[in-house]
């Protein structure tokens, strides 16, 4: 893999993670315009890639919600954080079904890297899901279990690739009455469990792959998901608190009708 596009692939990684814009879907199109996606073992090489790209966004999420990532780990000891246990109760809950969901279609989502056509779909979809909080507007309440279940049945969609993952659980905690700014942060955090599940599951892979010769362009492309992952949630934080969400949509339609024309004639 050459090393400036390990590096360009990283960024795009890292500003369309926590953008609403759907990161696996934008990586997808953007390796099979550069010609990156092969077939066979390729494929899974291409996976493994994707997974230390999403390793560089989680170290970007665990640095940003350091505190509150800290204050989690501290009430496992503190009697009397009793809210804090609830949010990690809440966040089991929610990786559940995206869990399910994989391991009951694993191929079909793992397959669909390979179709830019559908991805582009995909990517309309996404443009409808981020619509939706500004056509049907709650009012908002108290964060709680009935959002975290919403988000997280809203997570297990966003495998596919195209369907952005944070786009679809803050719409789904928007839409379950949950305000934007804890929407956001639990969507966040819901991201720390899922990626750091595929890492156990894929960790042979990763070591194979940092001792071979595509090493550096793997680490570079790690290092650009960090860092443009970070200014990416910090982004996204703010655009949410401005209720601006729904322009995203709007460039995701873009994306997908580009994206499908342009596969679609090849």
């Amino acid at each position: 893999m050459e090393i400036w596009k390990a590096i360009l692939v990283g960024i795009v990684q890292g500003l369309s993670e926590f953008l609403p814009v759907s990161s696996s879907g934008h990586i997808a199109l953007l390796q099979h315009a550069l010609g990156m996606r092969e077939a066979g073992e390729g494929a899974q090489q291409d996976i493994t890639f994707e997974l230390i790209l999403h390793l560089g966004t989680f170290l970007s999420v665990v640095i940003y919600f350091r505190r509150r990532l800290a204050g989690l780990l501290l009430c496992l000891w503190q009697k009397e954080r009793k809210e804090d246990r609830t949010m990690i109760l809440w966040l089991i809950m929610a990786t559940v079904p995206a869990t399910v969901a994989f391991f009951s279609a694993k191929d079909l989502f793992e397959g669909a890297y390979d179709n830019p056509v559908l991805v582009g779909g995909c990517l309309l979809v996404t443009g409808v899901i981020l619509l939706l909080p500004k056509l049907f507007a709650r009012e908002s309440r108290e964060f709680g279990m009935r959002q975290a279940i919403w988000m997280g049945v809203a997570q297990s969609l966003a495998i596919l690739p195209g369907i952005s993952r944070s786009g679809a659980t803050i719409t789904a905690g928007l839409l379950a009455g949950g305000k934007a700014s804890k929407a956001a942060e639990f969507s966040f955090l819901m991201f720390l469990p899922a990626i750091g599940g595929g890492t156990l599951l894929k960790l042979r892979e990763l070591k194979d792959v940092m001792q071979g010769e595509a090493a550096a362009a793997y680490l570079l492309g790690f290092m650009a998901a960090f860092v443009s992952g970070l200014f990416a949630v910090y982004l996204v934080l703010k655009t949410i608190q401005k209720g601006k969400f729904e322009y995203f949509g709007y460039y995701c339609f873009l994306v997908g009708v580009v994206a499908m024309i342009y596969f679609g004639n090849r």
